[in-house]
């Protein structure tokens, strides 16, 4: 019995939307399971209601809501508030596609590294020109640590502006390697118990109890990671939001 544990990562067109010259625009599976992420946000923040006595959704609803302001104003202060639409958006699409891409035989939208570099570029612009908007030339001076002696400051200034600009790769890759890791390793785990059952009939379904236990312990983490991966990605964001509200802080 074959296991293929990259299989799950294919793109799939699912119909043709157009052409542009040579190239065809398809609306593919990666594009249907955004939708069901934002289809599923969309249902908890307007179907959740505005009781005294929360109920489920609700209840849902406003821990998402004050889990992320309490992480944007313990990074970026009171200041960073007005950056929380853009926040809670990410922290919730990741946090949300990346639960759904768990269940068996749907798709993770941030297993593709195009996708998670589109959201740390968003990032990274936002950063940028939010920065050099609301602090001019003031902005740069992020590059510029507080006490580091003349001589070695070309050096360090150097190290500033290379990890800046490095920032969309690490905050990109992070999400996408996690992401991607997990989902093979619940695959192989998985085919290696369907593989003893299959090939070895009886004795193999008994031997297979053990890695099924570890399955189950990974799918229980990959739940955990799921996440993990969205609050990181998300405070993150807010460090670097930081950078912009408050340069040389």
């Amino acid at each position: 019995m074959k296991i293929d544990p990259i299989h799950q990562f294919n793109i799939e067109p699912l119909f043709t939307l157009g052409h542009i010259g040579n190239h065809t625009i398809a609306f593919t599976n990666s594009s249907l399971y955004m939708l069901v992420a934002v289809a599923i946000i969309s249902i908890l923040m307007l179907a959740s209601g505005t009781q005294l006595v929360p109920g489920r959704l609700q209840s849902v609803a406003e821990i998402s809501y004050e889990f992320v302001a309490s992480t944007i104003r313990s990074t970026a202060g009171a200041e960073g508030m007005k950056f929380f639409p853009l926040i809670f958006s990410l922290f919730m699409f990741i946090c949300v596609s990346n639960l759904v891409g768990i269940i068996p035989y749907t798709f993770t939208v941030s297993s593709h590294l195009i996708v998670t570099v589109g959201l740390a570029l968003l990032v990274f612009f936002t950063v940028l020109i939010y920065g050099v908007a609301k602090n001019g030339l003031k902005f740069f001076s992020i590059f510029v640590p507080h006490g580091v002696p003349g001589y070695i400051l070309p050096l360090v200034m150097f190290i500033e502006i290379l990890s800046f600009f490095l920032r969309p790769v690490s905050h990109s890759i992070r999400l996408f390697a996690n992401m991607l890791a997990g989902h093979i390793a619940l695959k192989v785990f998985a085919g290696f118990v369907a593989m003893l059952g299959f090939s070895l009939g009886a004795i193999g379904w008994v031997g297979g109890v053990l890695p099924l236990a570890l399955t189950i312990a990974l799918y229980a983490l990959e739940i955990l990671v799921a996440f993990l991966q969205a609050y990181v990605f998300a405070i993150l964001t807010c460090i670097y939001l930081n950078d912009a509200i408050h340069p040389g802080h």
